[in-house]
């Protein structure tokens, strides 16, 4: 980015910490929602054909640009948290959340970590969140998947190391710097992209299969492919790319056709204290987080 640019997003970063913009998911109707983390409308769009159990995919404006924004508008200072468990594989959850404002907060990151794909397998948090509607049926359940983030499971991009921040502080191995460097085109990010999403989407229809109700599949928030001058997705950046996140609805019906592999250690890890330092760290910055 330019010195121009970089001094634009700044200003509109400033002016942003300030806005209040965006639908709460909280406003719309949903018993089960599916969060894809970093989930472009279009993108979802270009796949949903494929997979009957989608409804259509409208576009809803997400409270936030990246996952730390819309984990703090999203739910601090809503009453509704109280009735709502949460399964996350983010893990800005350590430092944005109260384990406390929830009927539970199951922190799949924290122990169901894949050192080899540098993320948390979707796999395992529809394994959790299976296991905690049936054990606790709540009001509302949430199911925060880390794809289609990056790394790109099924099609990882040369030079990914985790992490995927822009900016003066991003770490340069992650696709969108190298995007943005001209290193790799962008039809090869979009590629991978793609189908890290489908990848995804097989566990949320899996998902669908073994829970009971409405299920809202969504995003915390897009990526930008330039737009704006702008790659991957940056904090506080009210940019359509950013915003404009889909929204399609499921009706969910527990078949029992998945009984659940992974338990989570006991007791449940929930604090927000960062008990192995280093590990942790180490994992934001898989994430593209530090």
């Amino acid at each position: 980015m330019s010195r121009l640019g970089t001094a634009a997003l700044r200003a509109l970063q400033a002016v942003a910490r300030r806005l209040s913009y965006g639908t709460n998911v909280f406003e719309r109707e949903w018993d089960v929602l599916v969060v894809l983390d970093a989930c472009r409308v279009d993108l979802l769009r270009s796949v949903a054909s494929e997979y009957n159990f989608l409804g259509p995919v409208e576009t809803v404006r997400s409270v936030g640009s990246s996952s730390s924004e819309w984990l703090e508008k999203t739910f601090e200072g809503h009453p509704e948290t109280a009735q709502t468990a949460m399964v996350t594989g983010n893990t800005w959850t350590d430092r944005y959340l109260e384990a406390d404002a929830f009927a539970a907060l199951d922190e799949v990151w924290k122990y169901a970590w894949d050192t080899e794909v540098g993320t948390v397998p979707a796999a395992a948090v529809t394994d959790r969140a299976i296991a905690l509607a049936r054990a606790r049926d709540p009001d509302r359940l949430v199911a925060h998947y880390m794809q289609p983030h990056h790394p790109f499971v099924p099609d990882p991009i040369a030079g990914d190391d985790g992490l995927a921040r822009t900016g003066e502080e991003s770490n340069e191995g992650n696709p969108w710097v190298l995007l943005r460097r001209g290193e790799v085109e962008a039809d090869r990010v979009w590629d991978a992209y793609e189908a890290n999403l489908r990848h995804v989407l097989g566990e949320v229809a899996a998902l669908a299969r073994n829970v009971d109700g409405r299920i809202a599949v969504t995003a915390d928030h897009g990526n930008c492919f330039g737009e704006w001058g702008l790659y991957g997705h940056p904090m506080y950046a009210p940019v359509p790319a950013l915003l404009a996140v889909p929204w399609a609805t499921v009706e969910g019906d527990d078949a029992g056709t998945r009984e659940p592999a992974l338990a989570p250690p006991e007791p449940l890890p929930v604090s927000r204290v960062h008990g192995d330092g280093e590990t942790e760290r180490d994992r934001l910055r898989a994430l593209g987080y530090l």
